[in-house]
């Protein structure tokens, strides 16, 4: 059977590039000799009408239809071979869809090389059976393991009952509903509060009797500590083979739930941003918010943090997006340049200067002006700003007749100012004229979990510009790179990438491509207003443990929360501020037993 497996062809559909070539890397370093790779769904269908394929594995989630799409348009065509489905957001909806029209099975995101493979060859081993020995089992055991997967991978609560209003089957979600009740006993809808039993075993009643749904309703109760709840209700009908009705579906959700929406709905990219953790999430929802109020923001973060990526930011969320972003960088020009630079000058107001030359202020009318490294400026251009901010009039040097203009100021800097203006290097109240609202970017060392992200999304860029065929990073890579201490943030992450871009001639980065340094690992700094100390290499890796908790490694976090919520996922999840699937994720990464 074995042979026949590897001479099977393969329709991978995606519309990401890397995707596509890892998985068709992963596939034909396997032994299977006929791999195909498209990015939309008008391309896969133009394949599937041209060649016969035994096996699709296509994203959810594709430009233009989707892959539902491309999964009920294979039916239509008349093809049948078992179709896998990849999606980064597991939900209900798109699983009941994937069932509907018979795929083979559906897989959450990221997928691994393992995970492919046992997919690919159980998809092949079924088809083969399907059409050599009769069907491998029915539709309906098939349903019970696609809901499986799915009410596990799902935030809301999802209750399944019989025709004789008996639960079936809970996902995590509901079950730790039922234990907050504190019944003993087999779990029943007479178990939940009052108001929200009543309601389930309504519409659990109407939708057996008349086998339709009951679209979303909203239920109100009060719980013991006097709180009130908000809860979204929906039941729908349960059918598996033949449309034989089987039970009802209820799915509710707690919109009184305190759980931030950045938690269920996490954003991996914003702008240039790249990072999915939880620190990051608020970055991105301030930068939202702030953008459209039109005011100074002084960003302040380490060297490498993405200083200009938050002014970029700022100024996309404006009202003045359409205007220029004018950016000044303070700390090259001298104070003479700076200021000619800023304000402009008139044709021989010093030596050299042999024409008008308008300033990066009037340049910027109508828009943003930024202003990095602004700790670095002299007090003369200090005391210059600081009128432009109050009066929003400046003079050109040389000139006398003052010019008026419109323009949001955004400052960035990698200093203290704190100490600065304390020390009289700084005037205190330009200080607080830039800084009526602050957006402070965190290093990359109190976000680690963000590294294998980023790590990916540097490979990407490289892997096009070198025009290498490297698929992915190899788990001791990415563990080294999560234990440095990184000093140069993002931007030291990006070079290292690069070099070991450069370095990489196989299909895997490996751990011997990164540099010296990252081999070795760095005390637990303890945070101070200095600027760390970064020791240098030894002989052996120096671990000091500091009771700082913005130093505390990932694994002892994760330990920490799950010990607070006295092993409940879901809320570890809520208190780490991620996804319970990232939890789950980290936890089998960093090897932590369940226990």
């Amino acid at each position: 059977m074995d042979k026949d497996l590897y001479t099977a062809k393969i329709l991978i559909v995606d519309d990401e590039e890397s995707i596509r070539q890892t998985f068709e890397i992963f596939l034909t370093s396997a032994g299977y000799r006929h791999v195909k790779a498209v990015e939309t769904f008008d391309e896969a269908v133009e394949e599937l009408k041209n060649t016969p394929y035994d096996l699709i594995i296509s994203d959810i989630v594709l430009i233009g239809p989707c892959g539902t799409d491309l999964l009920r348009k294979t039916r239509e065509l008349g093809v049948m071979c078992p179709v896998v489905m990849i999606t980064g957001f597991p939900n209900l909806e798109s699983a009941a869809e994937a069932v509907r029209h018979r795929a083979f099975d559906y897989i959450s995101k990221p997928v691994n090389k393992e995970t492919l493979l046992r997919f690919t060859r159980q998809a092949l081993i079924h088809w083969y059976l399907e059409n050599k020995a009769g069907r491998l089992q029915r539709e309906n055991e098939k349903y019970r393991r696609y809901l499986e997967t799915i009410f596990q991978s799902v935030s809301d609560a999802i209750i399944t009952i019989d025709s004789k209003m008996n639960i079936v089957q809970l996902n995590e979600t509901a079950e730790q509903w039922f234990k907050e009740t504190n019944k003993e006993g087999p779990p029943s809808l007479n178990n939940l509060p009052t108001e929200v039993a009543f309601a389930c075993i309504r519409d659990a009643k109407k939708v057996l009797q008349d086998g339709t749904e009951v679209r979303k309703h909203l239920i109100e109760y009060h719980t013991s500590d006097d709180t009130t709840k908000l809860i979204s209700l929906n039941a729908s009908p349960l059918r598996g083979e033949d449309n034989e009705f089987q039970g009802v579906v209820i799915v509710a959700r707690d919109l009184s739930s305190d759980e931030p929406k950045e938690v269920r709905e996490i954003r991996q990219r914003f702008h240039g941003y790249v990072g999915a953790s939880s620190v990051m999430q608020e970055v991105y929802k301030m930068i939202e918010n702030i953008g459209k109020v039109d005011t100074a923001v002084l960003i302040t973060g380490e060297s490498g943090t993405g200083k200009e990526l938050a002014a970029e930011a700022l100024h996309a969320e404006s009202s003045r997006r359409d205007k220029p972003l004018i950016k000044i960088d303070c700390v090259s020009a001298t104070e003479t340049l700076l200021e000619s630079e800023l304000f402009g000058h008139s044709k021989g107001a010093f030596t050299g200067a042999d024409r008008n030359r308008p300033g990066r202020l009037l340049q910027a009318d109508g828009g943003t002006l930024f202003l990095d490294e602004i700790g670095d400026i002299s007090p003369r251009t200090q005391l210059l700003l600081l009128r432009f901010l109050q009066e929003k009039t400046f003079t050109p040097v040389g000139q006398d007749t003052p010019i008026h203009v419109d323009v949001r100021i955004i400052a960035a800097t990698n200093v203290d100012f704190h100490e600065m203006v304390s020390q009289g290097k700084f005037r205190e109240d330009l200080y607080y004229r830039l800084k009526v609202i602050e957006v402070k970017l965190p290093p990359l060392r109190e976000r680690i979990n963000g590294i294998p992200l980023l790590a990916t999304h540097f490979l990407t860029i490289f892997r096009k510009q070198l025009n290498k065929k490297i698929a992915t990073i190899s788990d001791q890579a990415l563990d080294c790179m999560s234990r440095y201490y990184w000093p140069g943030n993002v931007r030291e992450l990006r070079h290292v990438m690069e070099r070991a871009c450069v370095l990489c001639n196989g299909p895997v980065l490996l751990l011997k491509h990164l540099p010296e340094e990252l081999h070795q690992t760095p005390p637990k700094v303890v945070h101070s207003s200095a600027s760390p100390q970064i020791p240098k290499n030894t002989e052996k890796p120096i671990t000091l443990f500091s009771a700082n908790p913005e130093y505390q490694r990932e694994d002892e976090k994760i330990i920490d929360a799950l010990r607070k919520a006295n092993g409940n996922k879901v809320k570890a999840a809520k208190i780490l501020g991620i996804a319970r699937s990232t939890l789950y994720r980290q936890m089998q990464r960093y090897h932590i037993d369940e226990s």
